[in-house]
């Protein structure tokens, strides 16, 4: 069971009622490429928002800063230090690719990154998914045994999930299930999150 995300989607700072989105629903696939026009827009201008108020962030601190550049894929990550630049340098740096986006750090250096829905190199090559010592669904670089966490997803309902499933399927996830690419990464964490456990020890469902 796939996970289903939800946000609000928000115009010009109002959002979007429940009855707008049900009547939008209703009146067929214009009314629905409308509502998707209106999805993009928005989250296009909240990034260029975001953008803006980056850049006026290092223009008003006057501060040489380090800068990291680097991409973040749905697993894993790869960054470089790109060097020590001035507020200019990086706002130029950062227009380049629009792709890019800037932040900065507790130590006041900076991290410009672009996220790519992918999985990294060494997830690819190294990537196994299995249960860390608290019973927590996780990412490990290698298996699980040598506890190298990248990720960790859920707590999982131990009991609820060895009472329903093979037991070859909870031998596999003990020792490590091998994801090799987005497809089969998404679906070994859709198949584990009907055992999900809530904060209150409960179940999703």
């Amino acid at each position: 069971m796939a996970g289903l995300a939800v946000f609000g989607v928000a115009c010009l700072g109002m959002p979007i009622s429940g009855e707008l989105k049900d009547l939008l629903k209703d009146e067929g696939p214009v009314a629905r490429e409308t509502l998707a026009g209106l999805q993009e827009w928005t989250a296009e201008s909240s990034e260029e928002n975001a953008r803006n108020i980056f850049m006026n962030q290092l223009l008003a601190s006057k501060q040489t800063r380090i800068v990291h550049t680097g991409t973040v894929y749905v697993c894993g990550s790869e960054n470089k230090i790109a060097g020590i630049m001035k507020p200019e340098e990086i706002i130029s740096l950062l227009k380049s690719d629009p792709n890019l986006e800037g932040r900065i750090d507790s130590k006041g250096e900076v991290w410009l990154e672009k996220h790519v829905a992918e999985l990294s190199a060494t997830c690819k090559e190294k990537g196994y998914i299995g249960l860390d010592a608290t019973g927590s669904l996780s990412l490990f670089e290698g298996r699980p045994e040598k506890e190298k966490v990248m990720r960790t997803f859920f707590q999982i309902d131990i009991k609820s999930m060895e009472s329903s499933l093979p037991k070859e399927i909870i031998q596999q996830l003990h020792n490590g299930i091998r994801v090799q690419d987005l497809e089969e990464y998404n679906s070994v964490i859709s198949t584990f999150s009907d055992y999900a456990m809530e904060s209150e020890g409960k179940m999703k469902r």
